[in-house]
């Protein structure tokens, strides 16, 4: 099978987070196929073996996601998602590809030194992450991992560039919940009610006041049900918090808890705090970079990007190995990903394939 109808196979039949039960069968068969030693991880995770020559207590991890998106796909493709609402539209389905496709080659060749894990990862696209429950069961336990090594597409790359970014790159990411509770009523007797609506209101333009350059938060959602004379006994709210610095990420919990307080003491209400702590920030290994970077200028064409807010539970690898996340240029035709049209150029396959099996060799 070539990586290419790996893709499409596994773009047929997309499945959402922690339901990649078909997917990981398909994977398994298509390993088996290979000759290519594999075990389940995470429940709907695969976790595949090649053994090379030397120390086998070395390691690499070769990374891919496979969770897709509740998105109906508008493509057009002839090979469209057959499962209504659910789409790969975040190119995980070419992140397997071309893991698979490097172990196809790594196999075949067997020219390397050590271990090469190559971990089919679900549950990427939410909280608690995939990434985190993989490690829980300790995989790796034994092995002197020396380079996890994980690649996103990118529309905003052409095919042959292959960008990266030295250190922080991608942000950590906390869901925000709020509910400002208080005595509602009608909003013209003003002594007679708390006025949450008010005090949530109060408690956005603080928290959006707490914004720099190495934080975002922001209020997303809010739900006050009222009307034009009634004050809610309830408001609830929803938003992001994101910031490359764990220092900083957690002093900012803090100040988030202290800020709803202080606005209970002037509105007399109660406000619950609940803070989802999401995944960490992806920080590259500097050597490691400086690994993708001269390979993608020998090779191809190396592009330096900077750090954005976005996250990628990535960054749980980044925390407890030496680790390296890169993208894979895909094409600006391919439009924005996580929308219905998102169509990667498989011609980056090839791309993607050839330089992380050879990263993984040299490394």
């Amino acid at each position: 099978m070539s990586p290419i109808e790996f893709r499409r196979e596994l773009h047929r039949h997309p499945e959402l987070s922690f339901a990649e039960y078909r997917t990981a069968e398909f994977i398994e068969a298509a390993l088996a196929a290979e000759g290519i030693a594999c075990r389940r991880v995470a429940d709907t995770g695969v976790l595949a073996t090649l053994e090379g020559r030397g120390n086998l207590k070395r390691a690499i991890v070769l990374r891919a996601d496979i969770d897709a998106l509740p998105i109906a796909e508008a493509t057009g493709l002839e090979y469209a998602s057959e499962n209504e609402g659910v789409m790969h539209a975040c190119g995980h389905d070419m992140h397997a590809a071309v893991l698979f496709g490097a172990l196809q080659r790594l196999a075949r060749e067997r020219d390397f030194e050590g271990t090469i894990f190559g971990l089919f990862q679900p549950g990427e696209e939410c909280t608690p992450g995939g990434a985190s429950k993989v490690l829980a069961e300790e995989p790796f336990k034994g092995y002197d991992v020396v380079a996890v090594i994980g690649n996103h597409t990118d529309s905003t790359l052409e095919v042959g560039q292959i960008g990266v970014c030295e250190g922080p790159f991608m942000a950590s990411n906390d869901e925000l919940r709020f509910y400002v509770r208080g005595r509602g009523g009608h909003g013209a007797m003003r002594d007679k009610i708390d006025d949450t609506v008010a005090a949530a209101a109060n408690i956005v333009t603080r928290v959006n006041c707490l914004n720099d350059i190495d934080l975002v938060l922001s209020i997303g959602k809010v739900q006050a049900d009222g009307a034009t004379n009634i004050i809610p006994d309830t408001v609830y709210m929803e938003g992001t918090m994101r910031t490359f610095d764990q220092r900083l990420r957690e002093s900012i919990w803090a100040e988030v808890e202290a800020v709803a307080a202080d606005v209970d003491r002037h509105f007399g209400t109660t406000t619950e705090v609940v803070i989802g702590h999401g995944y960490p920030s992806v920080i590259n290994d500097g050597v490691l970079a400086d690994a993708v970077r001269s390979l993608a200028a020998e090779r191809y064409e190396a592009v330096e990007l900077s750090r954005r807010y976005t996250a990628e539970d990535f960054g749980f690898y980044t925390v407890k190995y030496p680790s390296v996340f890169y993208r894979l240029g895909v094409g600006a035709a391919a439009g924005r990903s996580h929308t219905s049209t998102f169509a990667p150029n498989e011609d980056a396959i090839e791309v993607g394939v050839d330089f992380m099996a050879t990263l993984a060799v040299r490394l």
